[in-house]
């Protein structure tokens, strides 16, 4: 009996030690496809900014919130189980819909920047002149889609080896991990400036001298980040295309980037910085064309054609 129950014993240890190993493996795998991520995790969190300016200071957490948790169901309801499914049953078929997302993420940095040249900016407003926050917060969810999808597949690259409950298990702590980031950190961002007025309130000189900077600071770094947030857009939206159709046997416009960045990778000091500027700036610019052409077709035809048919009528 007592040679039963120490059998048993040793066998519970073993298990034990083998879930802790597999714990161990499941967190590092974890980890790492969080950091292979970060490029994207970044323009993630430049983008999510420019959708609370122009809100009520009292009405920017409350909106991050709901944005945060949109993306939290879009990662947890619908991208992990495709993403799961394709990658077990069709494979194949995640890089046409990754290019989809992609062309997606194009047309809105196109767009914007269409709105910048022209004037035609289109504001999302109430019927009493107000900010929609309901319009806000589904066409940041929208754009998060795209980006969070991106995440994950990269995610789900790096541990493709791993059996099916641990990839499982991964990318949900990816998941998790990635949402709890981006939106902290947007969070942090956008209520910088009353932590500053709340400096400034103190009797310390440094303080002050620290929250007036911040009060005068943020409303810069917002606009920059709207800024980056487009860039980012075209950026990735690019990017995605571009690997895409190298992936699906269209080499000639991925090897042309790829020799770029080889012509300058090899500057002294500066050519690792210098290829993944060529790389992104090419991608942009892939982004760009991609976006102008999906903005062209649904807003400037349309537009010149409805502006045109009054003069027809006469």
């Amino acid at each position: 009996m007592a040679g039963g129950l120490v059998a048993l014993l040793d066998d519970i240890a073993a298990l034990v030690k083998l879930a802790a190993a597999s714990v161990d493996d499941v967190g590092a795998a974890a980890t790492k496809a969080s950091i292979k991520a970060t490029g994207v995790v970044v323009d993630d969190t430049a983008v999510t900014p420019r959708y609370v300016q122009g809100l009520a200071p009292e009405r920017e957490l409350p909106i991050i919130k709901k944005i945060a948790l949109g993306s939290l169901r879009n990662k947890l309801l619908i991208i992990l189980p495709v993403i799961m499914l394709l990658s077990q049953f069709l494979p194949w078929l995640l890089t046409p819909i990754l290019m989809v997302g992609g062309a997606y993420l194009a047309y809105e940095g196109a767009e914007k920047v269409w709105e910048l040249v022209s004037g035609h900016r289109e504001e999302q407003h109430a019927a009493d002149g107000e900010v929609d926050e309901s319009s806000v917060v589904a066409g940041a969810i929208r754009t998060d889609f795209i980006l969070s999808a991106e995440i994950m597949v990269i995610a789900l690259n790096e541990v493709e080896t791993e059996p099916f409950v641990s990839r499982l298990i991964i990318l949900l702590i990816v998941a998790l991990l990635i949402t709890a980031l981006v939106y902290g950190v947007v969070g942090l961002i956008v209520k910088m400036d009353d932590v500053g007025l709340k400096l400034a309130e103190r009797d310390s000189g440094a303080s002050q001298r620290i929250g007036r900077g911040l009060v005068k600071g943020m409303p810069r770094l917002l606009s920059a980040l709207s800024t980056i947030g487009i860039a980012a857009m075209l950026w990735v939206g690019g990017h995605i295309l571009l690997v895409g159709v190298d992936e699906l046997g269209w080499h000639w416009l991925y090897d042309q980037v790829h020799h770029l960045e080889e012509a300058v990778g090899g500057v002294a000091g500066i050519g690792g910085v210098l290829a993944w500027l060529a790389n992104t700036l090419a991608s942009a610019l892939i982004g760009l064309v991609v976006g102008a052409v999906v903005v062209a077709v649904l807003h400037v035809v349309p537009r010149r054609k409805k502006a045109e048919q009054p003069a027809s009528t006469h």
